[in-house]
């Protein structure tokens, strides 16, 4: 078959075999190229978010030729328990929106930690966005001060008021985001709320198991008015580390790098060595003992 030139485009939605790519303003349905896909690898081989060469092979037929390298990425493990491979959500994103509620579902502490370790280990930032805050009580967002301290903004909204949507669209300007998070918290709402056209599906909290009930089930990314675009990844229960090295797993922790060169060991653990600086900063205080036991408790995974 015979290619006409290429052109460059950005993945905004993946399904059965095709994508759309957005090339010139023009949305773009594509298939993908037959030794792309038959070539062994370990990693999606396309997602939204990818840059991607896009060829025609007639008047009716687009192409995708070629996946361009990624510069970010947000991943996990595959979940299950066969061959190892990465599960790749979203490509050449600027920030993760990693979002949880107030009411239900609860916010899992370990699990955000689990997010901003991915975000620091592939080099994106992390925006905390707490929704729901029609329903917050007093003391729901003591944690929030310590995150805030480490680096990681929180911004709080409601799809349902409207509340904190103006700070939460300044913060998305220009810039590809995701947001990620578990199922229940809000994230297509809140979408509906900054892109009312956008219409996504909802479904409220399971009362029976106090978790959130799945909404999207296919990624995509929205293009955003003032500029960039904004990604709605179905809702993540199982999140797993890939390709993170145990050594590196403190440097995934900001509060920790600030204190491992004092450690009188450079292979240092953090977890039983004398004359740990790490360990020191928790007794006294300086280091949040919570955020410490998550990276115990991810140290102590076999596999990442």
């Amino acid at each position: 078959m015979t290619m006409k030139p290429t052109t460059q485009g950005l993945v905004i939605r993946s399904t059965a075999g095709f994508v759309d790519v957005l090339i010139d303003g023009q949305v773009v349905q594509c298939r993908i190229r037959g030794r792309l896909k038959n070539a062994p690898r370990r990693s999606d081989l396309c997602v939204i978010g990818d840059r991607v060469e896009v060829a025609r092979a007639d008047a009716r037929t687009h192409v995708v030729v070629e996946v361009l390298p990624r510069k970010t990425r947000f991943s996990r493990r595959q979940p299950g328990r066969g061959p190892q491979r990465e599960d790749v959500l979203v490509a050449n994103l600027d920030q993760l929106l990693v979002t949880f509620s107030y009411g239900q579902p609860p916010l899992n502490r370990r699990l955000l930690d689990r997010f901003l370790v991915i975000a620091e280990h592939q080099g994106v930032r992390a925006l905390i966005v707490m929704n729901k805050a029609d329903l917050q009580v007093p003391g729901d967002a003591d944690w929030q001060g310590t995150y805030e301290a480490i680096g990681y903004p929180a911004i709080s909204v409601s799809a349902s008021t409207g509340e904190g949507s103006e700070t939460l669209a300044a913060a998305l300007e220009g810039k590809i985001s995701a947001f990620v998070g578990p199922s229940g918290v809000g994230k297509s709402s809140l979408i509906n709320r900054i892109l009312p056209g956008a219409q996504l599906g909802t479904a409220s909290v399971s009362d029976h198991h106090g978790k959130g009930r799945h909404t999207t089930r296919v990624a995509t990314l929205h293009p955003l008015p003032q500029g960039g675009f904004l990604a709605d990844t179905p809702g993540i229960r199982e999140l797993g580390t890939w390709a993170l090295p145990i050594e590196e797993l403190d440097s995934c922790f900001p509060e920790l790098v600030r204190h491992r060169a004092e450690c009188a060991f450079r292979s240092c653990s953090h977890t039983h060595e004398p004359e740990c600086a790490v360990i020191a900063a928790v007794e006294a205080g300086l280091v949040d003992r919570d955020r410490y036991d998550s990276y115990l408790r991810l140290r102590e995974e076999p596999t990442r």
